[in-house]
């Protein structure tokens, strides 16, 4: 098979391509291709020096979707995107790679269905923020996409179309709509949840790290591990049990601030959560307050999707997969 990842020198994307380094034949079959896009070179592990290519591309670019296409790969993982803080603060670049560079994919797709029959599996990285308040205390499936930002708008009208397009027989598509990924590894980004994972990540480092809301905020997680994990799921499922309905809210664990500092006491000890810095941030705030904050997944449960139970799990997930098992 071929697979194309778009997005792939991303953080969920390095992982994913980890993923397949280590277990060739988790997305369902032997891999002879596989095309890694991103608009900064992606890293190809050693074990697929010779199956894999990396390409720098800017998806919003007019032409680059179909150049992607054209080598007709059987699954294609989107996960390219600008971040919710960057969407929020430069319009126009949100549409562009949000929307626009998503739409240009699959048109390409439909394109080259047009000149051969050709129907991929096309995995949608989503997000929860294609909801907005006023929320219910726990949303469900049938729960309004009426986002308060503009990368939730960008997520939903993707939606939209990846539903319709696959209504059509144009591609076979699952959109995953992603909790906050934590503990993200590598350094701050700018989304606005980056925060998140900052009050965890950098003190189980010995560093210092801004909490810029109230211990009060509640919101919905899922750990890197789980999030590779829901992609490969997608790539292999049955899509004939999910209906119309194509994009499913993931599961996860809704936790507050404050419990996910407690969480890193228990594990790492008071000297960790002595590094936490509360510096309040009315942006951040903003944002975060038109976000949901839990969840009824069983829909995306029941067709094997699964997540984290305990925020304890969560970072010790993190120690495992990025500090070698140990705390400094």
């Amino acid at each position: 098979m071929h697979v194309l990842v778009i997005g792939a020198a991303g953080m969920v994307g390095r992982k994913l391509v980890e993923k397949i380094a280590a277990e060739p034949a988790i997305l369902g079959g032997d891999i002879h291709r596989l095309t890694l896009a991103d608009a900064f070179e992606p890293a190809v592990p050693q074990s697929l020096q010779g199956v894999a290519t990396a390409l720098t591309i800017d998806l919003a670019a007019p032409g680059t979707a179909d150049k992607l296409v054209a080598g007709r790969p059987d699954v294609i993982i989107h996960l390219a995107a600008i971040v919710s803080g960057e969407a929020e603060a430069d319009f126009d670049k949100g549409y562009a790679v949000n929307l626009d560079g998503t739409r240009w994919l699959f048109e390409a797709i439909r394109q080259e269905g047009l000149r051969e029959p050709y129907v991929p599996r096309v995995i949608f990285a989503s997000s929860i923020a294609v909801f907005g308040a006023p929320f219910h205390d726990v949303i469900g499936e049938e729960f309004f996409t009426t986002p308060l930002t503009s990368y939730g708008t960008q997520k939903a009208i993707a939606e939209l179309l990846l539903a319709d397009y696959s209504r059509r027989g144009i591609f076979d598509g699952v959109g995953i709509r992603l909790p906050t990924i934590c503990i993200r590894p590598g350094t701050p980004n700018k989304a606005a949840s980056g925060f998140f994972s900052n009050i965890l990540r950098e003190p189980l480092s010995g560093k210092e790290a801004v909490l810029p809301v109230s211990e009060d905020v509640r919101h919905w997680f899922a750990s890197p591990r789980a999030a590779v994990g829901f992609f490969v799921h997608a790539a292999t499922m049955d899509t004939s049990l999910i209906g119309p309905r194509r994009n499913l809210t993931m599961p996860g664990l809704s936790a507050l601030v404050g419990e996910e500092i407690e969480a890193l006491r228990r594990v790492a000890g008071n000297k960790a959560v002595s590094l936490i810095r509360r510096q309040s941030d009315p942006v951040i705030e903003k944002i975060v307050a038109g976000w949901p904050t839990n969840f009824d997944a069983r829909r995306a449960e029941s067709l094997g999707f699964k997540a984290e139970k305990t925020f304890d799990e969560i970072i010790r997930i993190h120690i495992e997969d990025e500090l070698g098992g140990t705390l400094a």
